[in-house]
């Protein structure tokens, strides 16, 4: 089982590392292949469109075909994207080399969690999928330094052999070292399906609206937190980096501390402290705004802590229900959650709504829709005892 555990931390790190390994050299980047940093910047976009792409035909084939097929097509992908994006001499090239690079992690991303859902029990996985949130914001603090050390002896291309090689060591690790983990086929239906396992069902939605939500935040206050820090409270880059950082940091330390979290408390209280923190985050803001900017700092730390709190258990919970179509319920809460979140961002920018009362909003509609199918969509007897046996 922690042979399982360790590879879903190296599978899911190719999604992080993909979006930021190269960025400090975004520049070298522009003046090799003749392009604008601009439009390099577009190339995130690119890659989420590959994810997400890629991600519904990811949990389909590994709900049907296996999961360890699709981990070592996806790091095959991976693996020839990075490598061409190495070798661009176009911006062009670059762009689709990028998106073929999101199919890749958008497979790999999907079926860490099936391989998770097949193998761990409910309050195991909770544990592991909050320590995946902490590992997964430690990747946008240490990636771009790691960039930087390359620099520093070689050209902008060794950033995407890395790449390339990272996936590279991840499909040997499975093709050796890995067995299939998918459950034995169930019966079916007259209408083909597998019995019980409807994603109509009312738990499934509750908890994916939740997760949809908390992926809003985190993904909004990331992107308005350049706008706030350096352009409102007038920091510098380096000063921004920093900060940034710093705020990451408790994100990493309340994910880490899950683990222990989850064995003290009920799992209805920590969601219920999740979306406190997302209350106690408007409040600052609204605080902030009229005052003293640097309450802003304590807002967006409640937002990292809040989203810590709430993955883990969320994400457990939906896959909950799933044994046969983990693959496909990971692929839908992957697709949900990045285009509802990209959605409201651009949303709320085409409505011309501020930085501050873009956060507040997404803010504010978590917590009422939040506690409300907290309390309407109750998980059905699972881990509303305290985990003492944990």
């Amino acid at each position: 089982m922690t042979k399982y555990i360790l590879f879903s931390f190296c599978l899911v790190l190719i999604y992080p590392l993909g979006v930021d390994l190269h960025l400090t050299g975004l520049t070298a980047i522009a003046n090799d292949l003749d392009a604008s940093e601009a439009t390099l910047h577009q190339a995130f976009s690119i890659y989420l469109m590959g994810m997400v792409s890629s991600m519904l035909v990811a949990g389909w084939c590994s709900d049907n075909l296996g999961r360890k097929p699709i981990v070592l097509l996806g790091t095959v992908i991976f693996l020839l994207a990075s490598f061409n994006a190495g070798i661009s001499v176009t911006e062009n090239n670059f762009l689709i080399a990028r998106f073929f690079q999101g199919i890749g992690a958008g497979f790999c991303y999907v079926v860490t969690f099936a391989i998770l859902r097949d193998t761990l029990a409910e309050k195991q996985r909770a544990k592991v999928l909050s320590m995946i949130n902490g590992i997964t914001c430690i990747i946008p603090v240490l990636a771009p330094v790691l960039g930087f050390l390359i620099l520093l002896k070689f050209k902008w291309p060794v950033m995407f052999y890395a790449m390339a090689i990272y996936a590279l060591l991840i499909f040997i690790y499975c093709f050796f070292g890995i067995k299939e983990t998918k459950p034995k086929q169930w019966a079916k239906n007259k209408n083909n399906t597998i019995t019980g396992e409807s994603f109509l069902n009312s738990f499934f939605l509750s908890r994916l609206l939740i997760s949809c939500l908390g992926m809003s935040v985190i993904l909004t206050y990331v992107n308005i937190s350049p706008i706030v820090i350096m352009q409102q409270m007038h920091y510098t880059t380096g000063q921004y980096s920093t900060a940034i950082t710093l705020l990451s940091m408790v994100s990493m330390a309340t994910s880490f501390m899950m683990p222990k979290i989850l064995t003290k408390l009920r799992y209805e209280t920590i969601l219920y402290t999740g979306l406190s923190s997302f209350l106690g985050a408007v409040i600052f803001l609204f605080i902030g705004k009229n005052s003293d900017p640097r309450w802003f700092f304590t807002s967006f730390s409640l937002c990292g802590a809040g989203f810590a709190l709430l993955f883990g258990i969320i994400m457990s919970q939906a896959l909950s229900p799933f044994s046969q179509r983990a693959g496909l319920a990971s692929s839908i809460l992957g697709i949900s959650q990045l285009s509802f979140a990209s959605l409201y961002i651009w949303t709320m920018g085409w409505l011309g709504i501020s930085a501050i009362n873009m956060l507040m909003v997404i803010l504010s509609a978590s917590c009422l829709i939040g506690f409300t199918f907290l309390h309407l969509f109750r998980s059905s007897g699972q881990q509303q005892k305290v985990n003492c046996d944990a």
